[in-house]
């Protein structure tokens, strides 16, 4: 009986540009609670967010309409706040959009693996 080894996912690191904005309030490294962090991980619309920045990135941070989720302004405004207050993404605001991204160095710091465990999550219905 063989069993099937599954690669890793890579998870996409792209460098951070000059003159980035400053990002909007969010928790210090040192203050990021595991609890907090995975109670925004618990949403899976919030779970696909995280992933695809991981593993789809194409820039160094994302406005929500690159994501081509079919759900109401005011509700993706609601898990991208979450997901930032948590400490998972980190948002910059650039004239009238946000952009995001995954704060892969600081989540690694302070929980070791969760990045990896979040890239390799498959979503349901997905092959």
């Amino acid at each position: 009986m063989s069993a099937t080894v599954r690669q890793a996912p890579v998870i996409k690191v792209v460098p951070e540009p000059e003159d980035l904005p400053e990002p909007l309030p969010e928790p210090a490294v040192g203050e990021l609670r595991l609890e907090t962090v995975l109670g925004a991980l618990s949403d899976p619309l919030r779970l696909r967010i995280v992933r695809k920045l991981l593993l789809e990135s194409e820039a160094f941070d994302h406005s929500c309409g690159w994501f081509g989720l079919d759900r109401p302004k005011s509700s993706l405004t609601h898990h991208f706040k979450a997901l930032r207050e948590a400490g998972v993404t980190r948002q910059r605001q650039y004239g009238l959009e946000r952009r995001s991204h995954v704060r892969v160095d600081d989540l690694n710091a302070r929980f070791p693996g969760l990045v990896d465990l979040v890239a390799a999550w498959t979503p349901p219905n997905a092959p």
